[in-house]
């Protein structure tokens, strides 16, 4: 059944009483199963699963990865399957679509895990207990359901806005179910064999799980001798280097300086491959520029200049010049600044973005109710009294956790709040008209006005930081949630409780996984949070927030005249980008964010996005006629293909890095 939607004259003159009971006439579906134990507990496990997966590729990248698209896919073939085999029943278009939800909200709950939590460990050395992080975390997420749904009458029921992740997800779902499962069965077994194959790769690469087979499993080091076992080197050029030092051969340098010390590296990730082909060409073209520029041209010259150079812990230890000192002690500057002002300037093109969510909101009478004060919708959308009792109580538990946690004073904890519901109104605008979220941008000035005030505790600019930004993002991206819910004519109150399964789920997945991953306790029973970066896991997101509180606690002062030069370059640059790419209309080839994101990332790992971009990007121009075997695969499967890049490599990855933590 083709998706019923009002046409934009109905939209510009109908009330919202109006499109109301259009819809409830029309679209809803009443009698269809929704929130089930299927869709609950497939939409818990499976949410878990993929929270875990975007928690990997997080710590790697910076970049959040879409889990509903992937969710909705997955759960569609399973329940296929176990129908097939008589194991279970298939499930309802509405039941997958709230298995979407759930998934999609253990997936943001990874966000603080990949941003402020590590960066307020790195700035205070202090390792945040488990139950404290999770708390907080659940807590905020749970305002942001509070927040969005007096805004989804306004923004979904009222102004019908687009929300177009939402939009594709819904009519993906109706082509799965209304037109045939041919397509849908296509994409499913497309990422099954992408994900195996990914997988094994990735098992190859894995030094853990190859010597839990080899020597544990197998006995390889009795039966044979071997010291060590064998697997496939996830740095290509190790072989060539190898062999160079054997035969006193010729080591690349740039301006002298080793090409390793650069981090110029040659890697196998197919998790990688996978995330660039979902950002796209433009973006992985800014961000290898990015690394080019830096560690090819800048950093070397910056170690000539002593700018970059060992330095001495508090212990009295040398740390030599690696890839990740020179992205924290120079390039993190000028990084971060095209970051934040590229996002700046491109929020700044869009007023709409502002001025219509003012307009929304306060621009005009409330509606006044229908005769007789009936309300068709009454019974299956969330009562607005949870939220006005909910958003007061919840946003005091905040307050408080905020500051028996980490110290923000009570007032500046408090005055988060309401610049909270101003963010979630204008993030949840823009998430309806171009489904691109300002948080970290725009959270950035509750860091940056907060942080002004309590200079002398990071904790104030951060976590007000993260507050603001953790609980808009949610509102945000649970009305994205809600929109394909409402072209299928689902139960806003039944997605709403779906969305607090996902965040329960998240949050028991990711938390603990998170010290397992990049936290383990060491022989003495701590935990290093030194050893939280690494070339593998080099956390960008949290250095873009240290970056900032850096800032804010100290200013400009201390910082080498090449850092300031290069931070005003990087403004100028980053305008000028912006610009061009507005005056255009989006087709000027870089991204200001893009350049900036390829500092703080390892060099091998921009590669690896880059390859997967230009194979995605170039396979679409050959194959762009509509209907063809090409186009069906390389276009129409391409979230499929990277999707399962993605979940293979980094299940295998996140279970070899359990291994290792076990057997060490």
């Amino acid at each position: 059944m083709a998706i019923q939607q009002l046409n934009d004259e109905q939209i510009r003159t109908w009330t919202r009483t109006q499109k109301d009971e259009w819809w409830f006439k029309n679209v809803y579906r009443g009698d269809t199963p929704q929130l089930t134990w299927s869709s609950g507990l497939s939409g818990f496990f499976l949410g878990g699963i993929l929270s875990a997966t975007a928690l990997y590729i997080g710590a790697k990248t910076g970049i959040t990865i879409g889990v509903g698209l992937t969710s909705v896919i997955l759960a569609f073939a399973l329940f296929k399957m176990l129908d097939r085999v008589g194991l279970g029943r298939d499930i309802s278009i509405l039941e997958n679509n709230c298995t979407q939800s759930i998934a999609s909200a253990a997936g943001y709950m990874i966000m603080p895990l990949i941003g402020i939590m590590p960066a307020y460990m790195l700035v205070t050395n202090t390792v945040i207990p488990w139950w404290q992080m999770m708390a907080w975390n659940c807590v905020m997420s749970l305002l942001g359901v509070l927040f969005a749904f007096p805004l989804k009458r306004r923004f979904i029921n009222e102004d019908q806005l687009p929300f177009p992740e939402g939009r594709a997800s819904g009519v993906v779902l109706d082509t799965l179910y209304e037109k045939g499962s041919e397509k849908g069965m296509m994409q499913a077994k497309v990422l099954t064999v992408t994900a195996a194959l990914a997988a094994f790769v990735q098992f190859l690469i894995s030094d853990g799980l190859q010597k839990l087979l080899q020597f544990k499993l197998l006995s390889f080091d009795r039966w044979f001798g071997w010291a060590k076992p064998w697997h496939l080197r996830e740095r290509l050029d190790d072989y060539y280097y190898v062999w160079a030092t054997k035969a006193s051969a010729w080591i690349p340098t740039i301006g002298g300086i080793d090409i390793r010390t650069l981090g110029l590296r040659a890697a196998i990730d197919m998790s990688m491959i996978g995330v660039g082909g979902l950002m796209g060409i433009r973006m992985a073209s800014s961000m290898i520029i990015g690394t080019i520029v830096n560690f090819a041209i800048l950093a070397p010259w910056m170690i000539e200049r002593g700018d970059i150079a060992p330095r001495l812990t508090a212990a009295g230890k040398t740390v030599a010049i690696s890839r990740g000192e020179i992205v924290t002690q120079w390039s993190i500057w000028w990084s971060v600044t095209m970051m934040v002002v590229g996002s700046l300037v491109a929020l700044g093109a869009k007023p709409e973005i502002f001025t219509s969510a003012w307009q929304r909101i306060f621009g005009r009478k409330k509606e006044a109710p229908a005769a007789g004060g009936s309300d068709v919708l009454r019974d299956i959308e969330l009562p607005l009294w949870v939220s006005f009792i909910g958003i007061p109580v919840l946003g005091a538990v905040g307050v408080w956790l905020t500051h028996w946690f980490f110290g923000v004073p009570w007032l500046l904890a408090l005055a988060a709040v309401p610049m909270t519901f101003l963010l979630t109104i204008i993030c949840t605008n823009s998430m309806a008209l171009t489904s691109w979220t300002s948080t970290s941008v725009m959270a950035k000035i509750t860091q940056f006005s907060l942080g002004a005030i309590d200079r002398s505790n990071p904790a104030t600019n951060l976590m007000c930081g993260g507050m603001t930004s953790e609980v808009a993002l949610n509102g945000a991206n649970l009305l994205s949630d809600i929109k394909p819910g409402y072209m299928l004519g689902a139960k806003p109150r039944q997605q709403a409780i779906g969305h607090c399964i996902g965040i329960v789920a998240g949050a028991l997945v990711s938390t603990p996984l998170f010290f397992l991953l990049f936290l383990p306790k060491s022989a003495d029973g701590t935990r290093s949070i030194e050893a939280m970066l690494t070339d593998k896991f080099p956390f960008p997101k949290a250095l873009e927030w240290k970056g900032v509180s850096d800032l804010v606690a100290s200013g400009l002062k201390g910082l080498p005249a090449s850092a300031l030069w290069a931070m005003g370059t990087a403004a100028v640059l980053a305008i000028i980008i912006e610009v061009l790419r507005i005056r255009t209309r989006g087709r000027f080839p870089l991204s200001s964010v893009g350049i900036g994101l390829g500092v703080v990332l390892p060099p091998d790992a921009c590669f690896m996005m880059f390859l997967g971009a230009f194979v995605f990007w170039w396979m679409g121009r050959r194959h762009a006629t509509p209907g063809t075997k090409g186009h069906a695969l390389w276009v129409e499967c391409c979230e499929p293909i990277c999707a399962g890049l993605i979940s293979g490599a980094a299940l295998v990855g996140i279970l070899n890095t359990i291994v290792n933590a076990v057997m060490n």
